[in-house]
């Protein structure tokens, strides 16, 4: 999982990329120290980039996403937003939404 540090380079990706994942974690977060290796663990899986912010370091990031709690796990598509999944993330539907987003690269 490649590290956003600036709001510059999240925005690139937005730009740039068709699709990819966006995990946004906070300092001293047990719930996201917990599910990131799980969705970690996704990334060899799929062809979109996995991407991680840590929204108290990147604070204007956490605002423009309307982020209220942490872990938030965010999947794009052509530069807009397509699904959220906070706090408490099923892995399951993860997976299955991760599983619809790569049919969609494919077409």
């Amino acid at each position: 999982m490649e590290t956003i540090l600036k709001m510059e380079e999240y925005q690139s990706k937005i730009g740039q990329e068709q699709s990819f994942l966006l995990f946004v974690k906070t300092d001293n977060c047990s719930v996201c120290e917990g599910l990131r290796p799980q969705v970690e663990a996704f990334e060899k899986d799929y062809k979109l980039p996995f991407y991680l912010a840590n929204a108290a370091q990147i604070p204007e990031l956490a605002g423009q996403l309307m982020l209220f709690t942490a872990p938030v796990v965010l999947l794009f598509r052509q530069g807009k937003e397509i699904h959220r999944f906070a706090r408490f993330v099923p892995i399951d539907e993860l997976r299955r939404r991760l599983d619809e987003q790569e049919g969609n690269l494919n077409v």
